[in-house]
């Protein structure tokens, strides 16, 4: 505190301002933009890179068919839950292109198709929806961490990682994907705030698919939009139609080369829509009209992209059919290996839990095997 003197006798304390008063963040560079980020249908579409589009309609085309395939073997009993991202494929499919060999996703339940378009076999990124193991896949092999189940827990997994690698030296990002619901987390607040303190290298890519399960946005948050969240931790905030898969896909990288260079985490709010219901146990018409489900057909993913290929003369009957017959390929495939029962090995609940198992794991494993040699004996 000072003291001013004033005219006469009187004195007056004035505040002066702590240091870290005197070096608040400009929060005008950080906010989003007013509206959704699209390439698709603008002048910017001009100038998009014809092998990417085509790369990216040939993916989305095959996770849709993924993700009708996977939604039918619910139906057949061979998954015992599946959480569809169909509608949603833009931002799947633009996370996974987005990402160098060496960078890690993180990512959610729902995001098994991410997981896919980044390499990964589809029988292995259903394991744990099969109810097999916790996770059918190296996650050191692939840069992919378990699916997470538990909404947002993986945010400071991913911010823990993208820290440590900034630590170590190496040239690694995290994208970490969670939904809108998840933003509503305390692992939410939790890894942002972690992230942009340590300035970890680190992507957030928000899905906003209009529902908590069956919670509208509006009662989750009061935000101009989940992006504007960003400024409160001191990053930047992105908003982007998550429909349009060239606009996620830029949005994306810049946020990637951004951390990659050290400029640290960004909030990305991809503004999507899910067709299917919450997964193949929601009754999704208690909570939502068809007359919506049918407004955001209109601005499908796919009829997007493939207007904009149709009007540039890059996609014709032949490319579409490749892509097609590569998808019905995919499907059929996984069709084929999921209709195969596995074998399963009692003994493996014990496998991976500890690197070296206590006592007591010991003790429990005994017993299981004791009881199941006696059952072979008995029959």
């Amino acid at each position: 505190m000072t003291v001013q003197e004033l005219p006469g006798d009187a004195a007056v304390y004035r505040p002066t301002p702590p240091p870290a008063w005197q070096h608040r963040t400009d929060p005008a560079p950080l906010l989003p933009d007013p509206e959704p980020f699209r390439v698709l249908g603008t002048e910017a579409a001009a100038a998009a890179d014809p092998e990417l589009l085509l790369r990216l309609y040939a993916e989305l085309v095959r996770g849709r068919r993924y993700n009708a395939q996977a939604t039918a073997l619910t139906k057949q009993g061979r998954l015992a839950v599946y959480p569809s991202s169909t509608g949603q494929e833009a931002c799947e499919v633009a996370a996974a292109l987005a990402l160098e060999e060496r960078d890690w996703l993180f990512p959610s339940y729902r995001d098994t198709l991410a997981a896919v378009a980044r390499g990964l076999d589809p029988v292995k990124a259903l394991t744990l929806l099969r109810g097999d193991w916790h996770t059918g896949y190296d996650p050191y092999e692939h840069r992919i961490a378990p699916l997470c189940t538990p909404l947002a827990t993986q945010l400071p997994h991913a911010v823990g990682l993208a820290h440590a690698a900034r630590l170590k030296g190496d040239d690694v990002v995290a994208l970490a994907m969670v939904g809108d619901g998840g933003t509503s987390e305390g692992d939410f607040h939790e890894a942002l705030n972690f992230a942009a303190v340590w300035q970890a290298p680190v992507v957030f890519l928000v899905q906003n698919n209009g529902f908590a399960i069956s919670v509208p946005l509006a009662k989750q948050t009061a935000a101009p939009s989940l992006a504007h969240k960003a400024v409160g931790y001191g990053m930047p905030g992105r908003l982007v139609d998550g429909n349009d898969a060239v606009a996620v896909h830029q949005v994306l990288g810049e946020a990637v080369a951004r951390a990659r260079r050290g400029g640290g985490p960004t909030l990305i709010e991809a503004v999507t829509y899910r067709m299917d219901a919450h997964t193949n146990a929601d009754d999704a018409t208690r909570y939502r009209g068809d007359s919506e489900v049918e407004t955001w057909r209109g601005h499908d993913p796919i009829l997007l992209l493939e207007r904009e290929l149709t009007e540039r003369g890059l996609l014709d009957d032949d490319r579409r059919k490749t892509a097609a017959d590569a998808a019905e390929s995919m499907a059929a495939d996984l069709r084929e290996r999921m209709n195969a029962d596995p074998v399963l090995d009692p003994m493996d609940l014990f496998t991976h839990v500890y690197a070296e198992q206590t006592g007591q794991l010991r003790e429990q494993a005994a017993q299981l095997r004791a009881e199941l040699d006696a059952e072979g004996e008995a029959r």
